[in-house]
């Protein structure tokens, strides 16, 4: 018994979780059990327990479960009026009885209160934009069958309705300084949208005819020569469409001048465009007439360059930058600063060595305002123009999503923590930051989640690493839990200080969780990231078994009790993991590669791949293919593995997952291939989303905990 344990508390307390030689019991009552039970207490008038009792009742908090991630709200795409009053955001919702996602656009005032729910339920809006003079709120829509066009509500009142009508649907759209037009990004007709082509029957749909390096992307699908995404000006009071841009070019994210006489923009206008990772930012005059014929080439880095924003006085552009183009995702994203005739950029953050994102200039031009993740946390950063002063208003152990400014400096920012699902915050120019939404406050109320903690450990070769612990709520520093390994994709990415609900799901049925963030991680810098060169299953995986064996010194982790798993890159590693070692009782590997040379002309990595292992034929060049594949020692698996996968994934495509399917059974090893009917690198279907986690749960607990299979 523990000598700490109060004397008045059961030993066995409905709800709580409980210890034993044969693991962890809970005991549940009903509503109506815990009727009986008070009125039992009542009875034998225990009246100064019965308010402990009740009180506790009422505080008491469940564990997360699966079908919370469907009641969580998903907030998104802070817009401050013009007036900066009000902010529109978005938030996503999930209907897993009729298996359907939606998003709605809302409304709540920057002083606080109540927000207003600004399109109606039954239909998704997107993309809010207000209207310069604040009256109209914009958003996409795809609606009564038709694809995504620009509609527009009157704040006065009244329907939204639709703007345009693009036969082949809006990609995107930004409403002009004057707010008398829009931009639109539009892809070219399909032929069969283009009267007196042929049309193709739903039995014979027309052939893909391809003549493109790049032929393919990932819910894309296959990629014609003859479609690309242009740039469009569309007046409101005319209703004139007019195409500003063409060409075999692909232009996007447009940004209008302050003057709304010229519009910059990125493309790829190299020879071959698909044979490189070079954008370039662009102008195009906004009255332009001959589709594109007379533009404007502003920067010439064979590197990309995007996400380019005006300066209040239109003589500057803020954009992010890639460098190093040679080592493609490798390589760190930058802050460029160009006047707009073009000219040697400024590059203020090569120093910093962090990836920046989400660039645009503050209100009085003096200062650039950008996202940067740094060690596992991404922050609001501000660059002093003439100084090159770098600080950061919203700092510490936060994730920043997303944000906006209005005319006098407050901010909006979209602000996720470990405990907090992403909610609205506002940074006064004081410097003061105020929580605004609370859209998942009646939820969260209800669950106790698990404490996370911040650890670094020494890998092998005595490189720091940075991960995060997630322990079971109630945690017990004297018990040895089961522990699972959790892998991030990427691999230039981070696990961060943001609410995990898969980290929280596992710990909620007694794992310790941990997740590291291994070299090829962002946040740490580029040197950190390219060590992954060609040399994927070697440094990263001595960094996250350091992670495994610095929990397990930390007595937090049964090291006889270990399960690993991840998806994409997670998903990847996990396979060199299994083949390097035996201490894990299971794993689980989803949307994961193993033979690289059999995805070559296959996934939609080709010039990645040629870039950093060359082309697989010449000589030389097969070896560094087969170095990284760890399908070349699948002999020396062990561990019973669970592989899953989108039937459609051409960004890691199911042929590697069957394959290292069919090596596992060949060897007799315990393991099962689960493939998802329709579906791409990422699941959104809610009932495959649901019975993912339905696996994940039966199969680590029937492998590590040793549980009775569902």
């Amino acid at each position: 018994m523990n000598p700490s344990r109060s004397a008045s508390k059961p030993l066995l307390q409905p709800g709580v979780e409980h210890r034993s030689e044969k693991g962890i019991v809970r005991i549940d009552m009903s509503d109506n059990a815990w009727v009986r039970f008070a009125c039992v207490m009542m009875m034998l008038s225990v009246c100064t327990v019965i308010p402990v009792a009740l009180e506790a009742m009422v505080a008491a908090k469940r564990p997360l479960g699966i079908d919370d991630l469907f009641a969580l709200r998903r907030v998104g795409s802070p817009q401050i009026s013009p007036e900066g009053d009000w902010v529109a955001y978005t938030v996503t919702t999930t209907d897993l009885e009729d298996d359907r996602i939606e998003t709605r656009v809302w409304m709540a005032p920057i002083s606080g209160g109540d927000p207003i729910p600004m399109t109606v339920a039954g239909t998704s809006a997107d993309n809010p934009r207000w209207s310069p003079d604040g009256k109209y709120l914009a958003f996409t829509a795809a609606r009564n069958g038709d694809k995504s066009q620009v509609w527009v509500l009157d704040r006065r009142g009244g329907e939204g309705r639709q703007l345009t009508d693009l036969k082949q649907g809006v990609g995107g759209y930004e409403w002009s300084p004057g707010g008398d037009r829009l931009v639109l990004t539009a892809r070219d007709p399909e032929p069969d949208d283009v009267e007196g082509q042929k049309a193709w029957s739903s039995e014979a749909k027309k052939p893909y005819v391809i003549d493109r390096l790049q032929f393919k992307r990932d819910v894309a699908g296959y990629l014609t020569g003859d479609r690309h995404t242009h740039l469009y000006v569309f007046d409101l009071a005319t209703e004139k469409l007019t195409q500003i841009t063409s060409g075999r070019y692909d232009e996007s994210q447009p940004a209008w001048s302050p003057g709304g006489d010229l519009i910059a923009f990125v493309s790829n206008r190299t020879d071959e465009p698909d044979a490189n990772s070079n954008t370039d930012i662009w102008l195009v005059g906004a009255d332009n007439t001959d589709a594109g014929g007379t533009l404007l080439q502003v920067t010439i880095n064979p590197g990309s360059d995007g996400s380019p924003a005006w300066s209040p006085d239109g003589n500057w552009i803020t954009y992010t930058t890639s460098v190093e183009p040679e080592l493609i995702w490798y390589a760190t994203t930058h802050l460029g600063l160009v006047a707009v005739e073009g000219g040697e950029p400024r590059l203020p953050t090569r120093s910093l060595d962090r990836n920046v994102r989400s660039a645009r200039f503050g209100p009085d031009g003096k200062n650039v305002w950008f996202v940067v993740g740094d060690s596992g946390e991404r922050h609001l950063a501000r660059l002093n123009v003439e100084t090159g002063r770098i600080d950061r208003p919203i700092g510490g152990a936060r994730s920043v999503r997303a944000w906006d400014q209005r005319s006098d400096g407050t901010v909006v920012a979209l602000i996720s923590e470990p405990g907090l699902p992403g909610e609205l915050f506002v940074l006064d120019p004081e410097g003061e930051l105020r929580r605004l939404t609370h859209t998942n406050d009646e939820l969260m109320a209800e669950i106790e989640l698990g404490e996370v903690e911040n650890v670094h450990f020494p890998s092998a070769d005595g490189t720091e690493i940075e991960g995060f612990v997630v322990k079971p709520p109630g945690f017990d520093p004297t018990f040895r839990y089961p522990m699972l390994l959790r892998i991030h994709g990427g691999p230039v990415a981070q696990y961060e200080m943001s609410f995990n609900f898969e980290a929280q799901l596992f710990a909620a049925n007694g794992y310790v969780v941990l997740m590291t963030n291994p070299r090829g991680s962002s946040g740490y810098g580029q040197q950190f990231a390219a060590r992954l060169w060609a040399d994927w299953g070697n440094v990263d995986f001595e960094d996250v078994m350091a992670g495994v064996d610095h929990v397990i010194d930390k007595g937090y982790a049964d090291p006889a009790r270990l399960g690993v798993g991840g998806w994409s890159y997670g998903g990847i590693l996990t396979d060199h993991v299994i083949t390097r070692t035996d201490r894990f009782k299971a794993a689980i590997t989803g949307a994961s590669e193993v033979l690289y040379v059999a995805n070559y002309g296959h996934d939609h990595y080709q010039l990645q791949w040629e870039k950093e292992l060359g082309l697989p034929w010449v000589p030389g060049n097969r070896e560094k293919w087969e170095a990284i594949s760890p399908f070349n020692r699948v002999d020396k698996i062990r561990t019973p593995t669970l592989i899953m996968g989108g039937e459609l994934d051409w960004n890691v495509p199911i042929q590697n997952s069957e394959q290292l399917y069919q090596a596992l059974r060949r060897l007799g090893v315990p393991t099962q291939l689960v493939v998802y009917p329709g579906q791409h690198h990422s699941l959104r279907v809610p009932a495959y989303q649901k019975d993912r986690y339905e696996r994940y749960l039966d199969w680590y607990g029937r492998w590590v905990k040793g549980e009775p299979r569902n």
